[in-house]
């Protein structure tokens, strides 16, 4: 779901939790980055993965994320809910 939203994420806080406390509601399991529960696909954007789910190759390829742990090496990472 492309809703338009900018949503800043502060550097205490994972993109998960900023995307529930906003209403957005995203499966969630382990909150570790090791299941890939809430594994979200890249719009736009360089992903910090921080996550053992995916593989390096997937991890290069930037085209999804796990924002349970992971955060954003660019300015703005937008994601497809």
């Amino acid at each position: 779901m492309r809703t338009g939203r900018d949503l800043p994420v502060p550097e205490d806080k994972s993109v998960a939790d900023v995307l529930l406390e906003n209403g957005v509601d995203i499966p969630l399991s382990c909150e570790q980055g090791v299941c890939g529960t809430c594994l979200l696909p890249v719009v736009a954007g360089e992903p910090d993965h921080r996550d053992m789910f995916l593989t390096d190759a997937e991890h290069t390829r930037n085209d999804c994320f796990t924002p349970c742990c992971s955060r954003s090496k660019s300015l703005i990472l937008s994601v497809d809910l």
